[in-house]
């Protein structure tokens, strides 16, 4: 392909509402333009990137025995309804209205459309099992579209689901996705660092992530430093550290704290650490009050709340609600004298002597032991884990990172199967319901992770697998006859051996096209100019490299065939 027959419009600065680097760089290099608040045109490049990221899942896809479907993006909200999805996922859904007023949403996923589809097409344990994918357009309603392709209302995604006769069998078809996934990131160029993950609103009980470390990274991980364990921070367990146990003769003395509400400042008022603190927190779990202590120091993790109590539905209790179940105002709440249901962190379980609200306006208890004073329903680990905390599996330090999710696999369980009534016929011809798997790979998140993590100041640093093109060919001088009829038959000989060449025939500047090339990241760059010629040589040079070679002019295209095949 010559430069002067595409669409490429390079940028030396970035817009200003591009935040991160890979973002920066996909507009600058002319990959996508943006068309309105997370919605992205993709222009040439960007498409010829994004399809060598399409067919490598697609390959690997088709490698572990999944079979490619295609579901419709337009769903009736009767599905969603059926699976009890829609009031969960409502507000970050598109939905629209058809002639005869029916409501249908723009599918931010495909439970529910392969779950039917599985039920009404499967019938016996010898249709199984069976794994279905799909690479499609998803739409959801992000609140702040941001970072690019990373949070977009309208993206690819590939999601693929596995049915199966047991859960031993279902544990077979998720670890063949999982080793799917191991494939498609390597062969992307990324180095992903796989985590226990939560499995949020879309159901089962146990999942990893695939992520992409990287500053940028929305999401949160822990990892040890002292065995593998990795997981994100809504999912990530930390060991409880080792104390004393404390007494006091003291009972809890009330202390008026004016408008001290917060954990700064009761714990400033009263000269006492902020881990000398119960924090008391009133939620509504499935819509009945209960009371949440986690130390004063620490933070709630509300996805293992929701886990340890089952998964209910937490929401933070109003104003109204919480002077109705402890008699005082928002900010002290303590757990002395509840009549609700009480759960407290693990690390409160050792008795140690803290201050607590009084559930009295403006008053704090101190001397406060909860096992002598209080009443705890239950102990679990409720707290987000932090940087130095115990890894629960070895005991080592346990470190923070940023992450990209690039991939997510799930074991489904028969939460959606039961729904769908979606089973089979087993060999006594008894019915049974199929056991699910789901696997997610965002696709265009993908390519934008790849930018993230493989660039410099200069620019994109492609791998060979998924660059746009393999090869950008450069004649500094396209005055001169010699150089532009060499660089035309390398052209024409790469091409037909099925390597995708970029020939800048600009009349521009040398600087300008050089420069170009590393902002594009194109891993290989060959130069044909009058210098080199003279000497009967091409100049080459690998985008992960300083240094340029000189390669006889007739070994240049099997040099540049043996890059591309890994042997240099």
């Amino acid at each position: 392909m010559r430069w002067t027959q595409t669409l490429i419009s390079t940028l030396r600065d970035a817009p200003q509402d591009a935040e991160i680097p890979s973002h920066k760089l996909m507009i600058r290099a002319s990959l996508i333009m943006k068309l309105g608040g997370g919605l992205y045109t993709f222009l040439p490049l960007g498409l010829k990137a994004l399809r060598k990221v399409e067919r490598i899942v697609r390959e690997e896809m088709d490698r572990a025995g999944a079979l490619e479907v295609l579901m419709p993006a337009l769903q009736p909200r009767e599905i969603w309804d059926q699976s009890g999805r829609y009031e969960v996922l409502r507000d970050g859904m598109f939905k629209i209205r058809d002639r005869q007023d029916r409501e249908m949403v723009l599918g931010p996923t495909h439970e529910e459309v392969i779950t039917d589809l599985a039920a009404r097409q499967i019938n016996s344990y010898r249709q199984l099992p069976k794994t279905f994918y799909q690479i499609q357009t998803k739409f959801r309603d992000e609140i702040r579209p941001r970072f690019g392709l990373m949070r977009a209302k309208e993206f690819s995604m590939k999601d693929a689901y596995s049915f199966d006769v047991s859960w031993e069998a279902a544990d077979a078809s998720y670890q063949a996705m999982y080793d799917a996934y191991v494939r498609i990131f390597a062969r992307c160029g990324l180095a992903t660092k796989v985590v226990e993950a939560d499995t949020g609103a879309m159901g089962g009980n146990f999942s990893h992530e695939f992520m992409v470390l990287a500053d940028a990274g929305e999401d949160g991980l822990a990892e040890c430093e002292g065995c593998t364990y990795a997981a994100n921070l809504e999912r990530a367990e930390r060991a409880t550290p080792a104390r004393d146990p404390e007494t006091t003769p003291q009972h809890p003395e009330a202390v008026v704290t004016p408008g001290k509400k917060t954990i700064e400042e009761v714990s400033a008022f009263l000269k006492l650490t902020p881990d000398r603190l119960i924090k008391t927190l009133i939620y509504l779990a499935n819509g009945k009050p209960i009371a949440v202590l986690v130390p004063g120091d620490r933070d709630l993790n509300e996805h293992k709340l929701a886990r340890a109590l089952g998964g209910v539905t937490l929401q933070m209790a109003d104003d109204q609600t919480i002077a109705k179940v402890t008699g005082a105002p928002v900010g002290f709440s303590g757990p002395v004298g509840l009549k609700i249901p009480v759960y407290a962190d693990l690390d409160l379980k050792t008795p140690r002597v803290a201050a607590v609200g009084a559930n009295v306006a403006d008053t704090h208890l101190r001397n406060v032991l909860l096992n002598r004073d209080a009443s705890v329903t239950e102990f679990y680990d409720l707290v987000i884990v932090r940087e130095g905390d115990a890894c629960p599996r070895c005991g080592k330090r346990l470190r923070e990172k940023r992450g990209i999710e690039v991939g997510h696999v799930f074991k489904l369980g028969t939460k959606y199967s039961k729904t769908f009534d979606a089973g089979y016929l087993d060999a006594d011809g008894n019915r049974q319901i199929s056991v699910m798997g789901c696997y997610g790979i965002g696709v265009t998140r993908t390519l934008q992770a790849i930018i993230e993590q493989s660039h410099d100041a200069n620019g994109i640093i492609w791998p060979l697998s998924v660059a746009p093109y393999q090869v950008c060919l450069v004649v500094p001088n396209t005055q001169h006859a010699e150089s532009v009829r060499v660089a035309e038959d390398f052209l024409k000989t790469l091409e037909a051996q099925g390597v995708d060449v970029l020939f800048d025939d600009r009349d521009e500047r040398p600087g300008v096209k050089f420069k170009d090339a590393d902002l594009l990241g194109i891993p290989i760059r060959v130069v044909v100019s009058e210098r080199s010629l003279a000497d009967g040589k091409v100049e080459i040079k690998l985008r992960t490299e300083a240094d340029k070679k000189m390669i006889p002019l007739a070994d240049a295209v099997a040099f540049v065939e043996s890059i591309i095949r890994g042997e240099k």
